[in-house]
């Protein structure tokens, strides 16, 4: 009887393991990255990211770029590196690359919104939120946070 048990059960626990490694490492839904392409660079950069240290992270990011040129995540992160250090305009090429890779890409949806809000183009910042509206059919925090962002500054201006 309990071998029956078990061979009832033993595919679906193998189905649900299975799913959970394939979608472990990637930061976005849809990204083109995968276990396969993550490097020592990429994953440097995301730390040093995590330690808001930017410019060590582009280093890194820009490696990670030169091993994985249609990695989707890395592009983002260099969009969010250079923002974080003012350089705007080297942010939106790097956005616009991660979206040209990955149009439903939500971290660089989410993060090129508030660079429009950043610079005082909450419209701008609105289409977005409204791309990520599109793509996060039962929300996600990418959503939220731009929303929240987006009231924010039309509270203070």
């Amino acid at each position: 009887m309990n071998y029956r048990i078990l061979c009832l059960v033993l595919p679906f626990i193998m189905l649900f393991s299975a799913s959970s490694v394939f979608s472990a490492g990637s930061d976005s839904d849809d990204s083109s990255s995968s276990a396969d392409t993550l490097d020592v660079n990429y994953l440097n950069g995301k730390e040093q990211v995590a330690n808001q240290d930017y410019q060590a992270a582009i280093r890194y990011l820009l490696k990670a770029v030169e091993t994985d040129p249609e990695n989707a995540d890395v592009y983002n992160l260099l969009g969010y590196s250079h923002r974080n250090l003012e350089m705007n305009d080297k942010a939106f090429v790097y956005y616009e690359k991660a979206l040209s890779l990955d149009p439903r890409h939500k971290g660089a949806h989410e993060y090129i919104g508030e660079l429009y809000l950043k610079l005082k183009q909450p419209e701008k910042a609105k289409e977005h939120l409204a791309k990520l509206d599109s793509i996060c059919f039962f929300g996600c925090e990418e959503f939220d946070e731009l929303k929240e962002a987006i009231q924010g500054y039309e509270k203070n201006n």
